[in-house]
């Protein structure tokens, strides 16, 4: 894979919307673009996402061969590379209780520390994908749908523009290890070993339904499966919440 850049910007509408307009201009990538303010900062499902100052919002384009089908898995190749900068950008290492939610949340202890967006259109030399990352290194914003924190509050705060170095050498390595969906296998343990555990009850939101039951695993291509009261069941979409 070709060595990564990164451009910093004072100020953008959304990383993730300035990538992908640079990947319709003919960018190819890898290239990551960092901004210390979005004005119109973006999560899943139509969600806006809060820029405060001092916390890290950037977006990677990508060019791959992989079908479309594939892009999804680009949330948990993410999640795995963020959950490991995080470790390796401060000395005191990853905050106690760090983990992952199926399919883009980094929580610690329950509480929503970062999210990864994944964005992705077809261009003339490929499929066109954006990792965008958020990550409150400073501080949280206050949701009311769901409980937040920040990696200060644990203890462990790099600068933005050192934890997006440590994000940016992960990413690459673990883009480098799912192989455009060749080698997801690993990639899927991997995430396995860095999330929330095997049994846990929750429930998942998929906008036509909400499915209750226990945690199982991943099916091989990435999909969530839930041992639910009709049996075992399968998700590729969906807000999940844990119980509490």
């Amino acid at each position: 894979m070709t060595a990564f850049r990164i451009e910093h910007l004072a100020e953008a509408d959304s990383t993730n919307a300035e990538a992908m307009r640079r990947a319709v201009a003919g960018e190819r990538g890898p290239l990551w673009i960092a901004a210390d303010r979005q004005t119109a900062g973006r999560g899943r499902s139509g969600r806006s996402w809060s820029s405060e100052p001092g916390n890290l919002q950037a977006s990677l384009l990508v060019t791959l061969k992989a079908p479309a089908p594939k892009a999804y898995q680009l949330s948990l190749v993410a999640g795995v590379a963020v959950f490991d900068a995080i470790g390796a950008a401060d000395m005191k290492g990853a905050p106690s209780g760090m983990r992952l939610k199926w399919p883009n949340d980094i929580l610690i202890g329950g509480e929503k520390a970062g999210g990864i967006l994944i964005e992705s259109s077809a261009v003339p030399a490929g499929l066109a994908a954006i990792i965008g990352v958020g990550i409150n290194i400073r501080s949280s914003p206050e949701l009311p749908d769901r409980p937040t924190t920040s990696l200060a509050a644990h203890g462990v705060s790099p600068s933005p523009e050192v934890l997006l170095a440590a994000v940016a050498t992960a990413t690459q390595i673990w883009l480098e290890t799912w192989d455009e969906g060749a080698d997801f296998a690993a990639v899927r343990e991997a995430w396995l070993n860095r999330a929330h555990p095997i049994g846990e009850r929750m429930s998942i939101h998929t906008g036509s339904e909400r499915v209750s039951g226990a945690f199982l695993g991943l099916d091989p291509e990435g999909a969530l499966t839930l041992e639910t009261e009709s049996g075992v069941r399968r998700f590729t979409f969906g807000d999940v919440s844990l119980s509490r």
